[in-house]
C-alpha cells in the first residue's frame, strides 16, 4: 500500500497542565503543526481527533473542538475516535485511511486527554472502562490491579523479575531527562525502583509506584499528506508498513502473558515491511506498565516467552544498545494521556528519523519501530516508519 506519510508535528509537554480544558490543550499543538508541516488550514481535508474522555472532562464530541480552536479548520469535516490507549493511533490510521481512499490530500490527526481535572481513584474507575467491566470491575487498584495481576501470573509462571522490572523503569527514567516534553525528569535507578518505601509503595500485586505510568495531561498532533503532495513539503516520513491486530477483550479467554495480539501486529508489521528486527534502530513502545513492556520485548521477538527479562539484563533495550527501545522515556517517564499517546509515540519516532529529537536524538536512525496497544494487549498496532525526505 501506498501509505499516507508524516510531514509535520507538534507535542505539549506532558503532566499536570495549567490549561483548563481539553479545547485549550487542542490548540496549543493545532496551529503548530501546521506551522511545522508548511500548509495551512485551508489546506487540511479532513480532521481525525483521539480523546478517550470516558469521564475526564464533561465535554463530549471533541472532533468538533479542532474547529473552536482554530477558525480555518471550522468548515473541515472532522471526526472522534477512541480505542482505549491506543486511541491516538486509531485516529491517525483512520486519517491514513482516508487519503488512501482517495476522500482528500492532507489530513490532520490530534491526540489529546485531560485527566488530572478529576480525583485520582476517579480517574482509576475512569480508566477500567478500557477492560471488560462484566468479569474484571471490581479489580482494586484500577487499571494498575489487572496488570498486577498480569505480574503475577508472569512471576508464578517463570520467576520474581522485579528487578528486571525496576530495571525498566530506571532506563525510561534516564531517558526521559532528555525529553522536554516528559512528564517526570527525573532520575530514578534500578535500586531505588527495586526497593518497596514509603515513596516507592507497592500500588497492586508485585507492581510498585514506579512501575506504573502517570496520570497526564497532554496532546500531540500530525499532520500526514498522500505521496505526491508529501513529495513537495519539507520532510516526509513514510510508513514502510501499518497493522493492526485485536485480541479477545476479557483476561479469562486468553493466556494473559502471551500479549498474542501484540506478537501478531510486530509479525504483519514486519512482514509487509520486508524487515527484521534486526534492521530496526529504535523502537518506541508502550510500557503503561514495566510489565508490558517487558512482555512486549517477547511479543514483538526480542527474547522467547519467558526470557523478557534478559533483553534488560544484557542492555539490549538501553539508549545505547542493539535496539534502544523508549529513548523518549516511554510513557512511564514521558507521561500517558490515553488519547495523545499513540499520536505521541508517532511523533518521537518522527523525530527521530528527521533528526530532529534535540538533547534524545540517537544516531543513525533510518527505520523505527512504534508499538501502540488499547486495553491490556486488545488493540495492537505496529508502525514501521523511515524518513523518505
Amino acid at each position: 500500500m501506498n501509505h499516507a506519510q508524516i510531514v509535520g508535528w507538534a507535542h505539549t509537554k506532558f503532566g499536570k497542565s495549567e490549561t483548563p480544558s481539553l479545547e485549550g490543550l487542542i490548540a496549543e499543538v493545532v496551529p503548530t503543526a501546521l506551522d511545522h508541516a508548511g500548509v495551512g488550514a485551508q489546506d487540511v481535508d479532513g480532521i481525525f481527533v483521539g480523546v478517550f474522555n470516558n469521564g475526564f472532562t464533561p465535554q463530549a464530541f471533541e472532533g468538533a473542538l479542532v474547529g473552536m480552536a482554530m477558525d480555518g479548520l471550522r468548515n473541515v469535516p472532522a471526526a472522534r475516535l477512541e480505542n482505549a490507549c491506543a486511541t491516538g493511533s486509531a485516529a491517525l490510521y483512520a486519517a491514513m485511511d482516508f487519503i488512501a481512499a482517495g476522500r482528500g490530500k492532507i489530513a490532520l490527526v490530534v491526540g489529546a486527554e485531560k485527566m488530572t481535572a478529576v480525583p485520582t481513584a476517579r480517574a482509576g474507575e475512569i480508566m477500567l472502562g478500557g477492560c471488560y467491566r462484566a468479569e474484571e470491575d471490581q479489580v482494586d487498584a484500577g487499571f494498575a490491579g489487572i496488570f498486577g495481576k498480569i505480574a503475577e501470573t508472569y512471576f508464578q509462571e517463570n520467576g520474581d523479575h522485579s528487578r528486571e522490572l525496576a530495571m525498566i523503569a530506571a532506563k525510561n527514567h534516564s531517558n526521559g531527562l532528555l525529553n522536554p516534553y516528559a512528564h517526570m525528569r527525573k532520575d530514578l535507578d534500578a535500586e531505588f525502583c527495586n526497593t518497596v518505601t514509603e515513596k516507592n509503595p507497592l500500588v497492586a500485586g508485585p507492581l510498585r509506584r514506579t512501575d506504573c505510568s502517570l496520570i497526564s495531561d497532554g496532546a500531540a498532533a500530525m499532520i500526514v499528506a498522500a505521496p505526491d503532495v508529501a513529495q513537495i513539503l519539507k520532510r516526509a516520513i513514510g510508513f514502510r508498513a501499518r497493522n493492526q491486530v485485536n485480541d479477545v477483550l476479557a483476561l479469562s479467554r486468553r493466556d494473559v502473558t502471551e500479549f498474542a495480539g501484540a506478537r501478531g501486529a510486530w509479525k504483519a508489521s514486519l512482514a509487509e515491511a520486508g524487515l527484521t528486527l534486526d534492521d530496526l534502530d529504535m523502537v518506541e513502545t508502550h510500557d503503561c506498565f514495566t510489565i508490558a513492556e517487558l512482555l512486549e520485548y517477547e511479543a514483538m521477538g526480542l527474547a522467547k516467552r519467558g526470557q523478557g527479562g534478559r533483553v534488560i539484563r544484557e542492555g539490549i533495550s538501553a539508549r545505547d544498545g542493539k535496539l534502544p527501545i523508549n529513548p523518549s522515556g516511554g510513557l512511564k517517564s514521558k507521561g500517558h494521556p490515553l488519547g495523545a499517546t499513540g499520536v505521541s509515540q508517532h511523533v518521537m519516532a518522527a523525530m527521530q528519523l528527521g533528526g530532529e529529537a534535540g538533547d534524545m536524538q540517537l544516531p543513525g536512525v533510518e527505520l523505527a519501530g512504534v508499538f501502540n496497544m488499547g486495553g491490556a494487549a486488545v488493540a495492537n498496532y505496529v508502525s514501521i516508519l523511515e524518513r523518505l525526505k
